[in-house]
């Protein structure tokens, strides 16, 4: 049965954006990555949702489904709270920022699907590039989590955190990243997820894992829970901005009832992704979902260059 939805006036079964959420967040949430920067494609060209109410939309997706994974994380001793807060204390200015360029420059569809496809473009590329490394490197660090995920030890530890670096360990290796880069590239990013509706995480994990040499299985909670943060601040600013007067006649505000059915089947499809993890070799997953960004980017970038 068809319902319509009241603020983005997509028309389509209830129980189609919470499947396609939950197939997505599966696997992207193996990789830190909630998959909202695939359900924003989803919309807008499957649901012909392309107001600029579909990047708040898609952080109450957010918002509902990251949960599901984080607690799992945690759980597993698997959340690396320093880093977390890096992330967050970089991303949130960012945020703020992303989303008023949105509204003012990037509000006609056209453009802000050109803009969409660029972001896409790297998050491919830095997916794919990360295939061919671990590829070249021989036997990966997630071929041998697969074999013996019950046997070895797969809490984080921290070992020092401070204005300058952080540290923490890993299943007997330890890893450093500098402090003050993480800020200043998540504010970046922020700026990027703001506008775009995705958090900033899709892009951060990526950047982690292969700037950094971070573990994908260490810092995916991490980034989770930085896009949760970051999606609660930008769908108020988002909802904020709905009420004013400047606002009149565009819509901006989250469709409340879209996002939290999307928001459902990422809440399990998270749950059992962050759950699922251990057992996984990352580098096929990041081959598949970077070949599937590639097809939507060039869709996109070649949509904005041709017409």
């Amino acid at each position: 049965m068809d319902i319509v939805f009241p603020v983005s006036g997509v028309v389509a079964p209830i129980w189609l954006p919470p499947l396609v959420a939950l197939v997505l967040s599966f696997f992207t949430s193996m990789a830190g990555v909630s998959g909202a920067f695939l359900l924003l494609p989803f919309q807008m060209s499957v649901l012909h949702f392309e107001s600029p109410a579909v990047s708040p939309t898609n952080m109450v997706y957010n918002i509902t489904g990251i949960p599901g994974g984080v607690y799992r994380y945690l759980k597993e001793g698997r959340l690396v709270w320093p880093l977390t807060l890096v992330v967050v204390v970089g991303t949130l200015p960012g945020v703020v920022l992303g989303v008023f360029l949105r509204i003012s420059i990037l509000s006609d569809p056209r453009p802000f699907k050109a803009f969409v496809g660029v972001v896409l473009l790297y998050i491919a590329f830095r997916m794919l590039q990360q295939f061919v490394q671990s590829r070249g490197a021989g036997k990966s660090e997630n071929q041998s989590a697969a074999v013996s995920a019950e046997t070895l030890d797969w809490k984080t530890e921290v070992l020092t955190f401070n204005w300058r670096e952080l540290s923490f360990r890993f299943r007997g290796t330890d890893h450093r990243c500098s402090t003050p880069g993480i800020v200043a590239f998540s504010f970046l990013v922020g700026i990027v997820g703001g506008a775009y509706g995705i958090g900033g995480g899709a892009i951060i994990a990526p950047v982690f894992v292969t700037f950094y040499r971070l573990p994908v299985h260490a810092v995916a909670g991490a980034t989770l829970m930085g896009t949760f943060t970051t999606s609660i601040v930008g769908v108020l600013i988002y909802q904020a901005v709905a009420f004013t007067p400047g606002a009149a006649g565009l819509a901006v505000g989250p469709d409340w009832l879209l996002g939290a059915l999307f928001g459902l089947g990422g809440l399990v499809g998270m749950y059992f992704g962050a759950r699922a993890q251990r057992f996984f070799p990352s580098e096929w997953l990041k081959l598949m979902l970077g070949l599937i960004v590639l097809v939507v980017a060039a869709r996109y970038v070649g949509g904005f260059l041709l017409s």
